[in-house]
């Protein structure tokens, strides 16, 4: 029940359970809750949005890779692209479309609202999926990538703009990580869910592979309707239009009041291209962004090339190269909530931002050159946890260190932009001809973990300096007096 009054201490929000962090915001304004009320709304807002948006956003990684488990039933062979580098013009087409798309859709994204946005595009790439299982030429598959690179470009970067709406500012890194730890888990399945579906060979007179793509598109539109019945408005839209069964007014606004109090950019400022674009003169966006697209890059190529590096380069069949791609992603998960739960209670990102680097960096020489085949499967393991641990973690050390909705939705873009070129990248780094070693691909994904640890330790130098200048009341950082950088 809401309380009315401020003058008992126990109607306070204690600092260790409500706001972790927050010299402005040990008290809210207006009406006020007890520590048991003010969790209970903050799960209800956990349990509306964070199972919706991980299941959406594990389907969309499994439709944008699920061209590599098509690539080993058949598709290979059926479609011609055994030569050259069609099979790889295939899979960065996509991302052309993904990255150039990536602000427009974010701002669409404001304009329309989530509810109706997310889910939309949600369904509309699931009908281009189902398109591919009935392709006939590698051609129109490059088409029809390109397509879902400009549906898919509003998603993600959507999704952890509304996110971090809604949260404050040590909140946040935990719900980053269960969102892509159901996403990761979602779509580390699918490669048993391929395997399943193509024993469909024969059915109807289509191949196994074109199963995959038209089952995986039925459920891709399943899923969108599902998230069209949870996902909710910004926090500034609920106010005037709340949900169906969501918040009650009161407890809306004090959603409101302490977000206000921490940050103070609740309400949108009216749209305008040039303070869309103002933070592009801001040198932390760009390292944010840097880091993303070298995680990325590790990331991706694990995602595309996977089943192939389990069957050519460590030799196992098929059917185990699709199952066992399921089992590093599930250390992932359990890697990546730990390290962002320590992130969150510590207060700090770079240090497990590094730990996870370097991680990566021990898994991929192993994966890449140790001779026996067990071995280098546990290589695989700490490869792919390490890089999709950083995800979260690289995602809320942008959220934490940047104020105001338009810079918000840029810095999302920018960072899901370069994401997607991660995505490029990730997509040419294990070529065909370099089967079955895959030198070159090992030491590019090396160095990009290498890049990653480098960039947080200067960024971390710059942040304590600008910090300093601001505690010596030199420099009024991000707008506000009491602002300083998350380490």
């Amino acid at each position: 029940m809401a309380k009315t009054t401020m003058s008992s201490s126990d109607e306070k929000l204690p600092r260790d359970q409500i706001e972790d962090n927050y010299s402005r915001g040990e008290e809210e304004s207006g009406e006020m809750f007890s520590a048991k009320e003010a969790a209970a709304i903050r799960r209800r807002i956990d349990f509306r949005l964070i199972p919706a948006l991980g299941l959406m956003y594990g389907i969309s990684l499994m439709d944008r890779k699920n061209v590599s488990n098509a690539a080993i039933a058949g598709m290979r062979q059926d479609l011609d692209l055994l030569q050259g580098y069609r099979y790889s013009l295939i899979t960065l087409t996509f991302f052309i479309t993904y990255v150039v798309f990536q602000p427009p859709m974010t701002v669409l994204c404001r304009k329309i609202g989530p509810r109706l946005f997310l889910p939309g595009i949600c369904l509309a790439w699931g009908v281009v999926i189902i398109g591919f299982g009935f392709t006939n030429d590698w051609t129109t598959m490059v088409a029809l990538r390109l397509v879902l690179g400009i549906l898919e470009a509003g998603y993600f970067p959507g999704t952890i703009y509304l996110l971090s709406t809604w949260y404050l500012k040590f909140e946040v890194a935990r719900r980053y990580s269960v969102f892509y730890l159901i996403g990761s888990f979602a779509s580390a399945l699918s490669g048993i869910l391929a395997y399943g579906l193509m024993q469909m060979e024969g059915v109807q007179g289509i191949r196994g592979w074109r199963w995959i793509f038209i089952m995986e598109g039925v459920i891709t539109v399943a899923i969108a309707l599902f998230g069209a019945l949870f996902i909710v408005r910004f926090p500034d839209a609920e106010q005037k239009k709340p949900s169906f069964r969501f918040l009650k007014p009161e407890e809306c606004q004090f959603i409101v009041d302490r977000l206000e109090k921490e940050r103070g950019d609740v309400e949108p400022e009216k749209f305008n291209v040039i303070k869309f674009l103002k933070p592009a003169g801001h040198i932390e966006i760009w390292g944010f962004a840097f880091m993303f697209f070298c995680i990325t890059t590790v990331t991706y190529s694990f995602s595309f090339f996977l089943p192939i590096i389990l069957k050519d380069n460590l030799g196992f069949s098929m059917a185990a190269s699709q199952c066992l791609i399921a089992p590093p992603y599930a250390f992932s998960a359990i890697l990546m909530f730990t390290t962002a739960w320590f992130a969150d209670r510590t207060k700090i990102r770079a240090p497990f931002i590094i730990f996870n680097s370097l991680l990566s960096l021990i898994g991929l020489p192993i994966m890449g050159f140790h001779s026996n085949s067990a071995v280098r499967y546990f290589g695989v393991f700490i490869g792919v946890a390490g890089a999709n641990a950083n995800v979260p973690l690289v995602m809320a050390y942008q959220a934490n260190n940047i104020r105001g909705q338009w810079k918000r939705a840029f810095c999302s873009a920018t960072l899901t932009g370069f994401g997607g070129i991660g995505g490029i990248a990730g997509s040419l780094v294990f070529r065909t001809q370099d089967k079955p070693e895959y030198l070159p691909g090992i030491v590019a994904t090396m160095t990009a973990c290498g890049c990653v640890a480098i960039t947080i330790c200067l960024m971390t130098v710059y942040f304590k300096w600008q910090n300093a200048k601001a505690d010596r009341g030199e420099k009024v950082l991000e707008g506000d007096p009491e602002f300083r950088y998350t380490l």
